[in-house]
């Protein structure tokens, strides 16, 4: 009899891994019925790609591309005089050696485009992950106790709500130095207790008249016990759909302030086209490749997110699943 039960005994660990590997399947399954949502990923994983590149082609190919350091103010590199001397002005238009050609300084287009796809990255994605951490542990610590609990946490979300989110940015930007880790903090948090906590608590109040909720509950099991390890992990679907709309608002955010110049980022998006307005290129279709190659850039990731978005939308929310 206890040969026969150990035949038969299977690890915990295993049982859940087998299921949430089958969890997987079926969602990448339903996802990938979706074509919208493929089209966004494989954008994110081209930028992703395009990211990662830049530091190769930095130390393989300087002469051919130009991609220099896209911080400093240099031209082409060149064996013998370190410059390129082919090029009499800037900014120069796209050429064999500057694909998207250069800015009023020098400065390789495409090598400041790659360089700054890693921070778009950086920004969005921590801050995503800032804000459904807190509007995850908010909602369902709101929804499990309720009562004063509940409407303190909720009047704050109401708060954060009113009050327009980029004014709030563009205020903290004129107190503090915002650089690229403390506007990804408070994009963060901003947003991790503002309408996304709403829309968790909504879900999480579901969670809550759950069976299993009240089984875990005679069983002694204590409320940090309960939330973190029965309610956080059945909201984390809708948290994670969530995550790719925050990375949106976060991009375009960053845009719009290092647009208006109130962040202290080395380079991004943003910045390339404030220096291209602050140098007085800004309307002039002559220079096209100053403006357009990051606008379409921040147009495109925002895009892609949010279709990845739209896609999961369809797994967490069953009603919208294709008969």
């Amino acid at each position: 009899m206890t040969t026969d039960a150990k035949s038969v005994y299977v690890p915990l660990w295993r049982v859940r891994l087998s299921l949430f590997l089958k969890s997987v399947r079926s969602s990448w399954a339903m996802f990938a019925e979706n074509p919208i949502g493929l089209i966004g990923l494989g954008v994110i994983v081209f930028f992703g790609l395009f990211a990662l590149a830049h530091p190769v082609l930095m130390h393989t190919d300087k002469v051919t591309f130009g991609l220099v350091d896209p911080i400093w103010e240099r031209r082409v590199y060149d064996p013998n005089m370190g410059f390129d001397m082919e090029i009499s002005f800037h900014p120069s238009p796209p050429s064999a050696r500057h694909l998207l050609g250069t800015d009023p300084q020098g400065r390789d287009i495409l090598s400041q485009l790659m360089f700054s796809t890693r921070w778009e990255f950086v920004l969005g994605i921590v801050s995503a992950v800032i804000t459904v951490v807190i509007a995850t542990s908010v909602g369902a610590i709101s929804a499990y106790y309720g009562g004063v609990i509940d409407m303190i946490l909720m009047r704050l979300a109401d708060l954060v709500i009113m009050v327009p989110f980029l004014p709030i940015l563009i205020v903290l930007s004129g107190m503090i130095e915002v650089g690229i880790w403390e506007l990804t903090l408070v994009i963060g948090i901003i947003s991790g207790f503002g309408g996304t906590t709403i829309v968790i608590k909504s879900q999480a109040l579901s969670v809550k008249v759950k069976p299993f909720i009240e089984a875990a509950r005679i069983a002694g099991g204590g409320d940090a016990h309960i939330i973190f390890k029965h309610m956080v992990p059945n909201l984390l679907p809708i948290s994670l759909l969530y995550m790719m709309f925050i990375v949106t608002g976060a991009i375009f955010s960053e845009a719009v302030l290092s647009y208006f110049g109130l962040t202290e980022i080395e380079m991004s998006w943003g910045i390339m086209i404030n220096f291209t307005q602050t140098q007085g290129y800004l309307l002039r279709f002559d220079t096209w490749w100053l403006l357009i190659p990051a606008s379409l850039a921040i147009t495109i990731m925002c895009a892609a997110f949010y279709l990845v978005g739209r896609a999961m939308d369809e797994i967490v929310n069953p009603r919208l699943r294709r008969r």
